[in-house]
Order: structure tokens, then C-alpha cells, then sequence
């Protein structure tokens, strides 16, 4: 939260603090009206996401893109549901902050979290792990995850990160500590441990190698 600190204090320096709140202000009320407008558009068969005050609208992915969500989803859900841990969502799961509205490629909610969850849930709250898949062929949704969605995660509590490279077949791990993310693991090889959903443990070639995601599977389900 370091950052946001710093942020106000350079606004507090300023003599013109005051216009500068009231601009904000008025922005945000723009911005809520085109939530407002955004929420009626929206439906199941449109993925899309709200970004300070934008609408991105999510184009098709190449196919490893498509791969390295499944091979981690895979895992992920069936461990979660062997251990009755809690929801794992994929892709079309809405997650809606104080600003912002995003579909994350895979997150998972806690029992804690998910009991409130119904069948007609359309709106989740802030998840306890989010992995995000790069979209290398969009410039602009590589910052919106390494950058805009990264510091919204931070600030708002989501304990865990991963970004996955399918190009490179990397996975990076952050971990929320003391407000703030620290990356305690960027690896394409070895195995990687979450912290958010308790005793999960994979290769990480499993999430980009079928015949390994199949080993890991059956690991998982014993």
C-alpha cells in the first residue's frame, strides 16, 4: 500500500489538492455511470472486462493460451474438489473490486468465500488466488495484467498471484505480504507450491505438457 501512501502525500503538497480531488471526484461519477451501463450490457456469451472506466472486450486466444489454462485448471479444480477446499472458476467468473470488473483466466474462493456462492452468482468478491494467462499477440492485455490488474490484486487482498508465459512456459509467483506482492518464484522447470489453496503442489511442466498434466492428475486424484 507503500505506493498509495505516496500518492497522496504528493497530492497533499500540491496548493491545488482540492481541484485535483474534485476532478477525481467527477471522474469517478462518470465512471460509475458507465458500470452502471456496462452491467446491462453484459451477458453470458460476452467476455469482457471494466478497466478504469474502459470496456475490453476479450478477442479469441491462440491455442497455447487455451492449453496452459487447461492444464492448470485441470489440476487446480480436481485437487480443490478432492479436498473439498472450495470453487475454482475459469475464464467467465466475474470478480468485481471497488473499480474494476474482471474475468481472470483461473481463480479459486475459499469455503469461507464460496458458501455464499449460488447457482444465479454473477458478481464474486475478491478471490484468494487469481492466475492470468499473457496474451502475448495484445500488447495492451500483457499491461493490464502485469501492471493494472497486478497493483488491483495487491490492493485488494488477492493473497496469491501467478502469471503463466505459454510462449515461454514460465510461471511467475507472488506472494502478498505485508500489503504488498513479492515474487518468490519464476521458474519453467521444478515444481511450485501455492499458498492460497493449502497443499497443492504440481510441476510446472504439467500446466503446458498433456502427458505430464496427465501424471499430475493422477497424483491428485491417487
Amino acid at each position: 500500500m507503500d505506493i498509495v501512501k505516496d500518492f497522496v502525500e504528493e497530492i497533499m503538497a500540491q496548493p491545488t489538492a482540492p481541484t485535483i480531488v474534485k476532478q477525481v471526484q467527477d471522474r469517478l461519477e462518470e465512471e460509475r455511470l458507465k458500470r452502471i451501463a456496462f452491467y446491462e450490457l453484459i451477458h453470458e456469451d460476452i467476455k469482457a472486462e471494466f478497466v478504469n472506466g474502459e470496456v475490453f472486450y476479450q478477442s479469441p486466444v491462440v491455442k497455447m493460451h487455451t492449453d496452459g489454462t487447461a492444464g492448470l485448471f485441470n489440476l487446480l479444480h480436481n485437487y480443490v474438489n478432492e479436498h473439498d477446499l472450495g470453487f475454482v472458476g475459469i475464464e467467465k467468473v466475474m470478480i468485481t473490486l471497488p473499480r474494476n470488473d474482471y474475468e481472470p483466466d483461473i481463480c479459486f474462493f475459499t469455503n469461507e468465500k464460496s458458501q455464499h456462492f449460488t447457482k444465479k452468482t454473477m458478481h464474486y468478491p475478491v478471490p484468494d488466488f487469481v492466475a492470468e494467462v499473457l496474451s502475448k499477440s495484445s500488447k495492451r492485455m500483457i499491461e493490464h495484467d502485469t501492471k493494472t490488474k497486478y497493483l488491483d490484486y495487491e490492493q485488494h487482498g488477492v493473497s496469491e498471484y501467478w502469471i503463466i508465459d505459454p510462449e515461454e512456459e514460465t510461471v511467475e509467483q507472488f506472494l502478498l505480504r505485508d500489503g504488498n506482492y513479492e515474487l518468490i518464484l519464476k521458474a519453467s522447470e521444478g515444481n511450485i507450491r501455492s499458498h492460497a489453496v493449502e497443499g497443492f503442489v504440481i510441476p510446472i511442466r504439467a500446466i503446458f505438457d498433456k502427458k505430464e498434466n496427465r501424471k499430475a492428475l493422477r497424483a491428485i486424484l491417487g
